[in-house]
Order: structure tokens, then C-alpha cells, then sequence
């Protein structure tokens, strides 16, 4: 059974089984959440998750980031995961399910406050909860039968605090059974015009996955088998799933293409150098590139002489950003970053693509209105079958005087095959915290993240993190 599975290989990683590029990876993997949560403080359904949470107080809880209040674990990931999620600035992973990975990181952090769990252990739970959910988009696709990706989450999360919490196999099994049986999310998130939700679609399935390991360490059971079942996950949700072995796994058959012992899947995740959905990340970069090359050869007015965009892209992205009626309309920051025509028509006007990008002034510009009116989003045949290997995005515009400017941007900055560097990933996290923290306190949480094994608790996190 795949939950006896999923419960032996939680049970039996050990932080000796992390590579050193595992270890650093998960430290900058923390450094982009924290900055991509305090730039999201004061954001709607941000405060909105933190009033919710700020009801109930534990003394001996977890911390609500940025404030000295303690309350349940889950009810700290909820608001503390809406935080690194709602700038669409975190990471992500591309497979048959795309995905959201550091969504993890916040649950893992309320869990191991409470237990006073270690830098060691934090490493180790959110190195396990990115192979577990890596390996369940890498298996199937839910998008296509109408569920969120989210719904993964709350396996992953479970399992992440099942590790920190040290449940037993059997008590592991019940949590991933709980996880699964009440948290399938509907893909209606991420169709037409986005809310709100989209910040804490993930951050919910993370506070039930937290929920359904703390139910299952006193005992609680859940429906089995939750995968295989009569009425079970497989039959009703995924379809089959053939989870490839994962890493450091013991007891297993070779990797699929062969090998003995497959990577860490965090190592095939991706930063973002834009806060817009991962798919509009080469399409930033084309439009930047071809808005230098029409300024150098038209002039200062070279974008009021456009008279037509052509974003060329493949089946995935257009599904995602570049295929529903609002995209051209956004009335909502949530649509605006998930818009292939409001990002590159915003990166075309003005050469970059910042927070500032979404906000109420930029997304009602009557200039960005009017280019996007002349951007189509069409599907290319030579990039069918490149995703999620490469992600090409081909811009071409031509002008009143009937020329044709051109540029493609393969793989974006930030890609495992164009990483950004820890110097890059550092400016990202100053710009982020810039106005909640001091540069001193903004120095000590950087020095704090790159020497997280050494850290004896990870509740001396917190202090660090108020405004």
C-alpha cells in the first residue's frame, strides 16, 4: 500500500542522507520564503488569516510571523503560509502537476516550534515534504480532472510534521489516511477571474495536513486504504499512481531511467526572479529583451508604434495564463500575475516587472489596458513537448512601419538550468523585507538562514521576524 510506504520512507530519512547541495538548497528555499512572506505582511487575505489565527492563543504554540502571538500549529501555517504564498514570488516545481513546494516550509516551521526541533530537523522535514510532493506531480496530473494541485499538499505537509512530531509507522499511516480523506481542493481556484483564495489555497491543505498528524499522534484514525481504496484517492481523484522511488529510499528498485539513487527533487525546483506565475517568467524576459531592442532602433516612442503582440507559448502555459477571457481583463493582482498579456504588456511599457507592477495604480493604467488589447497568445507547434525541461515563450511584434521585432527566452533565471546565485537570492530577500526590518535585523536573519544546522531551536527564528 502506498500510505505504508509513504510512513516507512517519512520514518526512515535520516539528515545524514542530504547531500550538502540538499542541505544548502533548503536554506535558500527558507531565505526566498521568509523574504516572499514579509513582503506579503500587509497584504488583504494575509491579515485576514492572521485575525483568525491572533483568536486563539497557545503559550506554548507557534509563532504568527512578525507579532509575538502564539497560537495552534495550524492555525499558524494558515496564516503564515497565505504570507509566502499570496506575491506568487515563491518557488515552484513543473511536472504533470505544477506546484508550489515552499508552501511546506511554513507548516514545518509551526511544527517544530512547538517541539523546539532543531535546524537539523527543520532541514530534514522540508527536504522530505519537497521529495513527497515532487513525486506525486512527477505521478499524475490533477489539474485535468478538475482538482488544485494543493490537494498533494496536505500529504506532503502531514508527512512533513509526522517527522518532526516522530509519530510512529502506524500512527504515520493514519495521518497520511486523515490527509487525504476531507482536503481534496477544487481547481475553480485558478479558473477565470482569481480571489483572494489563491494565497491560502495551499496554506488550508498545509493547516489540515498539520491537523491530521496532530489528530493521529493521539490516536485518531482515518479510512484505509486512503490511496488503493473502493472509494479511496486513485479511484475518485489521481487516477493510478506510480510514485518513482525516491531519494535515500531504502529497500527500493532502481530509479526509473536506471539509476540507483535519484536526487533529492528539491534540487529540480525553481526561484523566481519575477513575482508572476512561473510560466510568465520567460515571457518577462523576452518582452524586456525586445523592449531594449525597439527602443534602441525606434526611439523613445518605439511601444506607441506597436500595432500587434504575438505571444507564442506552449499547451500548458496557455492553459494556465493565457487562455481565459479575464486574463485580458484582470480586476484582481490574483488574475494580473497569472495574465500572460497584463505581464508582458506591463514589461513592455515599463522594462521590468516589480511588486509595484500589481498594484491598484498599475493594473487600472489605461496604457497597459491598450497594448494588451493587441496581444494574442498562440500555440507553437515546435514547443509542444519541451515543458517543463524548457519553457519557451517567443515574443514578435510589429510596428506601424511594418517591421517585425523578435525575441525567445527558453530558460528563465532561476531555473535548475539558469540558477539565480545566493547573492542574487539575497538582494531578492533585502527588497522584500526592505521597510518591515532594519538592515541589521534583515543581516542577522540572513546570517540565521545560512547557518540553520547549527541552530539548536528554530523558535529563535521568530524573535528575528517581528516587526
Amino acid at each position: 500500500m502506498l500510505a505504508d510506504r509513504l510512513a516507512r520512507y517519512c520514518r526512515s530519512l535520516r539528515y545524514g542522507d542530504l547531500q550538502d547541495a540538499v542541505t544548502h538548497e533548503v536554506k535558500r528555499r527558507v531565505l526566498d520564503s521568509l523574504g516572499c512572506a514579509l513582503g506579503a505582511w500587509d497584504a488583504p487575505p494575509c491579515r485576514v488569516a492572521r485575525r483568525i489565527a491572533q483568536t486563539v492563543k497557545m503559550p506554548h504554540g507557534a509563532t504568527l510571523w512578525g507579532t509575538t502571538h502564539k497560537t495552534l500549529p495550524d492555525l499558524a501555517s494558515f496564516a503564515n503560509g497565505g504570507m509566502v504564498r499570496y506575491l506568487d514570488f515563491n518557488d515552484t516545481y513543473l511536472s504533470k502537476e505544477p506546484a508550489h513546494p515552499s508552501d511546506n516550509i511554513p507548516a514545518i516551521a509551526a511544527v517544530g516550534e512547538t517541539i523546539h526541533a532543531s535546524g537539523k530537523q527543520v532541514i530534514e522535514a522540508i527536504a522530505l515534504a519537497y521529495e513527497i510532493q515532487c513525486r506525486f506531480c512527477d505521478a499524475a496530473a490533477l489539474r485535468p480532472r478538475g482538482w488544485d494541485h494543493v490537494t498533494y499538499g496536505s500529504f506532503s505537509s502531514a508527512l512533513g510534521a509526522a517527522k518532526l512530531m516522530k509519530l510512529s509507522k502506524m500512527k504515520t499511516v493514519q495521518a497520511i489516511n486523515l490527509a487525504g480523506i476531507a482536503n481534496i481542493a477544487l481547481r475553480q481556484t485558478r479558473v477565470g477571474d482569481l480571489s483572494m483564495w489563491k494565497a491560502c489555497a495551499f496554506s488550508n491543505a498545509a493547516r489540515n495536513g498539520v491537523f491530521a498528524a496532530m489528530l493521529a499522534q493521539l490516536g485518531m484514525t482515518g479510512p484505509s486504504p486512503i490511496f488503493e481504496g473502493e472509494k479511496g484517492f486513485m479511484k475518485l481523484v489521481s487516477g493510478p499512481l506510480e510514485l518513482a522511488p525516491f531519494a535515500a529510499e531504502r529497500g527500493q528498485e532502481p530509479a526509473l531511467d536506471g539509476s540507483l539513487s535519484p536526487q533529492f527533487k528539491i534540487l529540480d525546483t525553481y526561484i523566481k526572479h519575477y513575482p508572476v506565475e512561473y510560466h510568465a517568467q520567460t515571457a518577462v524576459e523576452a518582452a524586456w529583451i525586445l523592449r531594449a531592442e525597439l527602443m534602441e532602433s525606434e526611439g523613445e516612442g518605439a511601444i506607441e508604434q506597436i500595432v500587434d503582440i504575438e505571444i507564442g507559448s506552449y499547451d500548458v502555459a496557455i492553459e494556465i495564463i493565457g487562455r481565459d477571457p479575464e486574463k485580458w481583463q484582470p480586476a484582481t493582482r490574483e488574475t494580473a500575475d497569472h495574465s500572460f498579456p497584463y505581464c508582458v504588456a506591463v514589461a513592455l511599457l515599463y522594462g521590468h516587472v516589480t511588486l509595484q507592477s500589481f498594484g491598484p495604480k498599475r493594473l487600472h493604467d489605461p496604457a497597459v489596458r491598450d497594448l494588451m488589447k493587441k496581444i494574442r497568445v498562440v500555440k507553437q507547434p515546435e514547443f509542444m513537448g519541451c515543458y517543463p525541461k524548457t519553457m519557451p515563450t517567443r515574443i514578435t511584434v510589429k510596428t506601424h512601419a511594418s517591421k517585425t521585432y523578435m525575441s525567445q527566452v527558453d530558460v528563465p533565471v532561476g531555473h535548475p538550468g539558469n540558477p539565480m546565485s545566493d547573492q542574487d537570492l539575497e538582494a531578492k530577500f533585502r527588497r522584500l523585507a526592505a521597510g518591515r526590518l532594519n538592515r541589521s535585523r534583515i543581516d542577522r536573519l540572513i546570517e540565521f538562514v545560512w547557518t540553520l544546522d547549527q541552530v539548536k531551536d528554530i523558535g529563535t527564528l521568530m524573535p528575528l521576524l517581528r516587526m
